[in-house]
C-alpha cells in the first residue's frame, strides 16, 4: 500500500519517520496506529515493552501496571522478541503480525498488527518492519522527555536504587558488525551496587563492569560516582590506565577509603581483537571458544578508591573471531549451592554450554534464571550481574 505522491514516499519509512518526529512525545504510538490503519490497512495495533528483568512484556498503556502482559519467551509476541524476525499468525477472521521494535540491536519490546481477512501480509512485511524500526528510534529520543514508554516497562515499581541503576546503563544489548552484547541485572526492580558501561568509536571499543560495595541508595550513589567519573575521563580521550586513576581518585576523594568499587576495564581494538585490560576488583571473565570453557586469569589490582594516587597498569588479551567471553559480578560465580560448592565451580560451565546456540542478548537472562535453581530456595544475598560478548572481528580482515 506504499505509493508515490508528488515525489513523496507515502507509507514507506521516510514518511513514517517525519510523521513521528512531528508527533508528542507520549502519543507516538497512537500516530504509529493511524499510520498502519491509513497506510496498511491494520485493523488494530499493541505496542508491548519489555521489561526490566526481560522476562515480560507489557502492553503500553495510558497507566502504568494495568495491564497483562506475556511471555517474552512462551507466547507468539515473545518469538518476535526472541528470533528478531516478524513472526505471522493467522486466524480464522485476519492474521496478526508481531515485529521486533530494536535498535542497534538493542532490544525495546515487540509491536503486533492485527489485519482484517484477506489481506496480503506476506506483501506488507518489509514496509511493516520500517514501522517498527522507525518507532524504536524515536522511543529512544521520546526517553529524554517523557516518562511514558518508562512507565510501561515496570511489571512493578523499582527501588529508588534500582532506578538510578537502570538510568546509568547504555542499554541492555548492542550490535556491530565486530560483535554483539547483551546483558542483565538481577534483581531487576531492587538491583542496587551491580553495573555495566560501554561505548564503541569508529575503531574501539570500551566495556567496563563494576561492583559496588554496600546496599541500596549507598551502592547506587558509589556506582554512580565511579561511571560518571570513567565517562569524564573517557570523552576527555584519556588512556585506559588514566581513565581508572581518575574514576579512583573520584571516589577516594568522596569517601577516603571508607568505600571502593571493585571493576573490569576492557578497550577492544575493533581492527585486531587486542583489548588493554585493568582487573581492579572481583568482575571476573569466562571465555568460550572451541567448545572449551574456562576462567580468564588476570593480575589483579586494587579497586577503584580504595587508597590515594593508586597507579593502574594495563594487562593485554586478545579475543578470536567466534570467541564468546563472559563477564560476572561475584552475586553470580560466588553462589553456594546447598552444599557448599560455588555456581563459578562446574555449573558455570553446564549453563553456558547450555546457552551457547542463544544470542548474547539472551543468554545473561537465561544464565540468571539458573541461580534461584542451584541456590535451592535459598534468598540471594547479593544483586547479579552478566555481561556477554560474542566477538566476530572486522569483516575483511
Amino acid at each position: 500500500m506504499t505509493e508515490v505522491v508528488g515525489g513523496e514516499d507515502v507509507g514507506g519509512g521516510g514518511h513514517v519517520e517525519r510523521v513521528l518526529r512531528g508527533a508528542a512525545p507520549h502519543e507516538l504510538f497512537e500516530e504509529v496506529r493511524v499510520v498502519l490503519a491509513r497506510d496498511h490497512g491494520a485493523a488494530g495495533a499493541e505496542l508491548l515493552m519489555a521489561d526490566y528483568a526481560s522476562a515480560r512484556l507489557q502492553p503500553v498503556t495510558v497507566r502504568p501496571f494495568t495491564a497483562g502482559s506475556v511471555s517474552a519467551y512462551n507466547s507468539a509476541e515473545g518469538r518476535a522478541f526472541g528470533s528478531q524476525e516478524p513472526h505471522v499468525v493467522p486466524g480464522e477472521d485476519g492474521a496478526t503480525v508481531h515485529l521486533p521494535v530494536t535498535v542497534r540491536g538493542d532490544r525495546l519490546g515487540v509491536l503486533s498488527v492485527r489485519f482484517p481477512a484477506g489481506v496480503a501480509v506476506g506483501a506488507l512485511l518489509a514496509p511493516l518492519r520500517d514501522v517498527a524500526d522507525a518507532l524504536a528510534h524515536e522511543i529512544l529520543v521520546a526517553d529524554r522527555d517523557t516518562d511514558f514508554f518508562l512507565q510501561a516497562r515496570r511489571a512493578r515499581r523499582l527501588t529508588l536504587a534500582a532506578e538510578m541503576q537502570w538510568q546509568l546503563l547504555p542499554g541492555r544489548s548492542c550490535s556491530r558488525p565486530e560483535y554483539d552484547l547483551g546483558a542483565q541485572l538481577e534483581p531487576a526492580y531492587a538491583v542496587f551496587g551491580d553495573s555495566f558501561d560501554w561505548s564503541a568509536s569508529a575503531d574501539h571499543l570500551t566495556l567496563t563492569v563494576n561492583n559496588g560495595m554496600g546496599e541500596g541508595i549507598d551502592a547506587a550513589l558509589l556506582t554512580n560516582l565511579a561511571v560518571s567519573a570513567l565517562r569524564n575521563a573517557r570523552r576527555a580521550d584519556l588512556g585506559l590506565a588514566d581513565q581508572a586513576a581518575l574514576a579512583d581518585q573520584a571516589l577516594y576523594g568522596q569517601y577516603q577509603g571508607r568505600r571502593h568499587l571493585a571493576m573490569l576495564l576492557l578497550r577492544f581494538d575493533l581492527d585486531t581483537g587486542e583489548a588493554e585490560v585493568i582487573d581492579a576488583g572481583s568482575p571476573r571473565v569466562w571465555r568460550l571458544r572451541g567448545g572449551v570453557v574456562e576462567p580468564i586469569g588476570l593480575e589483579a589490582q586494587l579497586p577503584l578508591g580504595m587508597f590515594e594516587d593508586t597507579v593502574y597498569t594495563c594487562q593485554s588479551l586478545r579475543v578470536l573471531p567466534g570467541d564468546r567471553l563472559f563477564f560476572l559480578s561475584d552475586g553470580v560465580y560466588d553462589v553456594l549451592s546447598p552444599a557448599g560448592e560455588p555456581y563459578g565451580l562446574h555449573a558455570l560451565t553446564r549453563a553456558v554450554m547450555s546457552t551457547r546456540l542463544l544470542p548474547p542478548s539472551q543468554v545473561p537472562r537465561a544464565l540468571l534464571e539458573e541461580l534461584p535453581g542451584y541456590r535451592g530456595g535459598v534468598d540471594a544475598a547479593d544483586d547479579a550481574m552478566v555481561v556477554c560478548l560474542d566477538w566476530h572481528g572486522r569483516p575483511g580482515r
